[in-house]
């Protein structure tokens, strides 16, 4: 049986787990062993590390643990520090813990700028905007991820008051040893083509939506086209769809057709009621009249006739209610859909198959500008991974890319006063909160394992900035009820109650956890990522899943979830979230609530519970949280074993729906 260190686990301090091995996996243990070499120096430190005597937690004396002091291991510098969670200063001896020694940060947390990691005696108070020039590699290593801490800016930063993530939790999530990703690694020069190509996309979908139909692109649909399309896509590029069955996107049919012939709106008065349902009956009446030889006669005919029924109510109810304008237009559009899906079916088909086309041929054009740099910086691109040993059931462990990186340019970083950093790359530049860059460092610390000097950190954070802005968009506020997220009292709650460690759908930007799902493994892998959950197939854990609102990933999920639940006899269990529509209900609730696995649910009212923003990385704590303006259903997912581990009780689920609450809310409850 093979040493339980040589497993690619993300978490040292489980490392001596034991789990049952097949017998032929010691024939192929070492395939993987270069994979993993890297925690052996970390697993050998703490196993040599002598026992905490009475009245001390791992090395540290109990009042200064219950004061935020933790022990962590420096892969950089092979030795092990002491690290406060709550006011993020460090220390290489538990002896300095309390002390005024002005060598308090050994990892250079809160150093202004590199030069002041030249000389750790230097005390930082410069209060101004700092750079970080990375010129060169020849340079210190890069320590700095903050700005100083000096009270004269403190009012002025974006500071959090609360706990916003907990990365010290482990994963409880087992899975079987997979093998490595075959997508490239990222590059800042192929992020800024393919930002150029996705805008290109967006583009060609509003011209090609206005010029077929008269519209504009319904609202976040291009986004929810691209979550829809990577359900059924097989194609090798992390974002452009390019090989899909079937070609043309259901979803996107129905989004576009529920726009024509104008886009509808909830009025606020009876004017403008009135003023709406005068603009659809005249639009539809001119769009059947000018597709004639898309629809048949009797749709023409009826069509006709349903609209000159509303202009005789109309004109003999001139000053009619604001209800009876909204109950007459819902009555006009349920009547007259049929018929205009008939009449504008071939063209917005053709909508829909142009834009695939456009992204297969951005696919293309990225494969071949990424394997040509690739080509350039002598790495083959098709290098194979590395075998695995056949059901070595292991911890979850980080997405893991088989192809090394090359030379990547440094983007320039500079941090602000305010608590903003700002990361440039050619002229593009990017901005982030400086809370949740220092997050993604020690993400980055926590599971990269090819970048232990922190070289290519930079770049890398660069173009995980840029794929989800790519994925979003560039306008205001666009797709962030896309990556909205639970408030950090629920994730709390679900790991002290449910023991819930493991987000499905998750980014490095918002995740709770260290360990979590998202939608790019080359980007976010080395920030803890697992890769998307539809490739992911845990066999025990606790899991909370939170889908965007696409229906058809929606459902992908729910029967991923049911699959899982039905092949493993361990301990399984998903907390499911998703939002209380029922007029009209949508097909995955459906599937949800009458899932064989329900062992539980918890409804959530509206305005009674907040998700956090999701543009949390960029945004103040004045608007970090949005109020629900609908219910949510919770539903717990669990086989027998897991329902036996983690039985949702009455009392269990009260605590659950108290996590949720604003303090507005709870104040009055």
């Amino acid at each position: 049986m093979s040493s339980d260190s040589d497993t690619p686990q993300d978490n040292p301090e489980k490392a001596e787990m034991k789990l049952k091995d097949d017998p032929a996996s010691s024939d192929s243990a070492t395939s993987t062993v270069n994979l993993k070499s890297e925690l052996k120096a970390e697993i050998q430190a703490e196993k040599e590390t002598p026992k905490s005597p009475a009245g001390e937690i791992d090395g540290i004396p109990e009042n200064h643990y219950k004061n935020g002091w933790r022990r962590h291991f420096s892969s950089r510098e092979k030795r092990p520090y002491y690290f406060n969670v709550q006011s993020k200063e460090s220390v290489w001896d538990v002896a300095f813990i309390g002390t005024d020694t002005t060598l308090r940060d050994p990892l250079g947390c809160n150093s202004p700028s590199p030069s002041s990691i030249m000389s750790p005696d230097t005390t930082p108070t410069d209060t101004k905007a700092f750079s970080f020039n990375a010129g060169s590699r020849t340079a210190e290593k890069r320590r700095s991820s903050s700005t100083t801490d000096d009270s004269q800016v403190a009012s002025k930063r974006r500071v959090f008051n609360e706990v916003m993530w907990n990365l010290q939790i482990p994963t409880n999530a087992i899975i079987i040893e997979r093998p490595m990703s075959r997508l490239l690694p990222p590059h800042p020069e192929i992020e800024q083509l393919r930002a150029q190509q996705i805008a290109k996309l967006r583009t060609h979908f509003q011209e090609l939506c206005h010029s077929r139909e008269g519209i504009d692109a319904p609202h976040g649909s291009f986004n929810r086209w691209l979550f829809e399309r990577k359900v059924c896509d097989k194609g090798d590029d992390p974002l452009f769809p390019s090989e899909c069955n079937p070609d043309i996107s259901s979803l996107l049919v129905k989004e576009i057709t529920n726009h024509i012939p104008i886009t509808l709106v909830k009025p606020k008065f009876a004017t403008e009621a009135r003023q709406q349902l005068v603009r659809y009956a005249e639009a539809t009446k001119k769009l059947v009249e000018k597709r004639s030889t898309t629809i048949s006669t009797n749709g023409r005919k009826y069509i006709k006739l349903y609209c000159e029924e509303v202009f005789d109510w109309m004109r003999k109810c001139p000053n009619a209610l604001y209800e009876e304008y909204n109950d007459r237009l819902a009555h006009l559009h349920r009547n007259c859909q049929k018929y205009l899906i008939e009449a504008v079916q071939v063209s917005v088909n053709g909508i829909c198959l142009k834009l695939y086309h456009l992204a297969c041929e951005s696919a293309k054009k990225m494969k071949e500008k990424h394997r040509e740099l690739f080509k350039q910086n002598n790495i083959d691109a098709d290098t194979p991974p590395p075998e695995v040993r056949v059901n070595h059931r292991v911890m979850c462990y980080p997405a893991l890319l088989c192809t090394p990186s090359p030379f990547l340019p440094i983007p320039q970083l500079e941090h602000l006063p305010e608590g903003i950093s700002h990361l440039t790359f050619n002229s593009d530049k990017l901005i982030i909160n400086t809370t949740h860059f220092q997050k993604l460092e020690e993400l980055y610390k926590i599971n990269c394992k090819d970048d232990s000097n922190l070289e290519l950190f930079l770049a890398r954070v660069w173009c995980l900035l840029k794929r989800y802005q790519m994925l979003f968009g560039n306008q205001r506020n666009e797709g962030a009820d896309l990556q909205g997220a639970l408030p950090s009292k629920a994730f709390e709650c679900l790991h002290r109650v449910f023991d819930v460690s493991f987000e499905c759908f998750a980014s490095p930007l918002n995740c709770y956890f260290r360990q979590y799902c998202s939608a790019f493994a080359d980007t976010d892998g080395y920030f803890g990522s697992r890769g998307p959950i539809l490739q992911f197939h845990p066999i025990s854990g606790s899991f909370e899943a939170n889908p965007p609102f696409c229906d058809e990933l929606m459902e992908a999920v729910i029967d991923h979830i049911e699959t899982l639940l039905q092949e493993s006899q361990e301990p399984l269990s998903f907390v499911v979230f998703m939002p209380e529509w029922r007029d009209p209900i949508y097909e995955a609730l459906i599937r949800l609530e009458g899932s064989k696995f329900k062992r539980a649910h918890l409804v959530i009212p509206p305005q009674e519970h907040e998700y956090k923003n999701g543009y949390q990385h960029m945004c103040g704590s004045d608007h970090l949280y949005m109020k629900s303006k609908h219910g949510t259903l919770a539903v717990f997912l669990q086989n027998d074993a897991g329902f036996k581990k983690w039985t949702p009780t009455q009392d269990k689920l009260k605590e659950v729906l108290h996590a949720f609450r604003p303090k507005d809310v709870a104040a009055h409850t």
